[in-house]
């Protein structure tokens, strides 16, 4: 008699259909608060590349990946401070600086001392999730997230499980708040910066994927650096913007050059 070898199949059976109902829209039948659609303006060379509007949208969610030292945290700081100048009311959420990281930054960038800025490790001993859930109860036009990684890693330690698990849990909050469910009601825009591998694969749950209206990358080569949006659900340029970090007080952006141009 032939022994059939390797694992034994399982019995397959067709999952139940979910009680529930499914529930189509159309957008002729929606209406939308106004104010999502004036963008926020840091009023340089930026600007288009965030949407086609001109600026970051509110309640929307841009996530940032880029090579180590190009200047992420640099670049997306210069971009909220401008955004605060504007008027708008600004958080800078740091899970890896601590203050006195923070005075090299100031001295190079004065406005960046008129942020409200959050240090996490301050409050190591505490659930991060409280911590992070009272600070944008207030309601805040634009949150800078430096970075998910180092978020979803402090949540782990506390609450243990998977840092997709957990940095779903830091997405379902950021949700709410996109929704405007804060006391000032704003609908909170977010610009996150997430690892990529080293072979520039994106690092984070599919929720994350879903929930980010844009993707910006900043780049460094022997040509210099730039940024570019390889998506972007609000439009806005998709060429490269190039940038450098000598000037005193802001991000110097230069010129912008055609995805199409000269290779890197």
């Amino acid at each position: 008699m032939e022994v059939k070898r390797g694992r034994p199949r399982k019995n397959v059976t067709s999952p139940k259909v979910a009680d529930f109902k499914v529930k189509t829209v159309q957008m002729d039948d929606l209406t939308f608060n106004k104010n999502l659609f004036i963008p926020m303006k840091t009023k340089t060379k930026v600007d288009p590349f965030l949407s086609s509007e001109g600026g970051l949208m509110p309640g929307t969610n841009i996530v940032f990946t880029g090579d180590p030292g190009v200047g992420k945290t640099t670049v997306l700081l210069d971009i909220l401070a401008d955004i605060l100048a504007s008027g708008k009311k600004c958080l800078f959420v740091s899970g890896e600086m601590n203050a006195i990281d923070m005075v090299g930054y100031c001295k190079r960038y004065p406005k960046f001392g008129k942020l409200d800025i959050l240090f996490m490790g301050d409050y190591a001993e505490i659930n991060p999730d409280t911590v992070l859930r009272k600070v944008l109860q207030t309601g805040y036009d634009c949150v800078m997230i430096d970075s998910m990684a180092e978020l979803s890693d402090m949540y782990v330690e506390f609450y243990g499980g998977t840092g997709k698990s957990n940095t779903n849990k830091i997405l379902a909050l950021l949700g709410e708040h996109n929704e405007a469910k804060n006391d000032s009601k704003k609908n909170t825009s977010f610009m996150v910066i997430q690892q990529v591998t080293k072979g520039g694969v994106f690092v984070g749950s599919n929720k994350l994927k879903h929930m980010t209206t844009g993707m910006g990358h900043l780049v460094m080569t022997e040509f210099g650096r730039f940024l570019y949006f390889s998506k972007n659900r609000r439009g806005g340029n998709a060429n490269r913007l190039y940038f450098n970090l000598h000037e005193h007080n802001k991000v110097n952006w230069l010129q912008e050059e055609a995805v199409n141009g000269m290779e890197h």
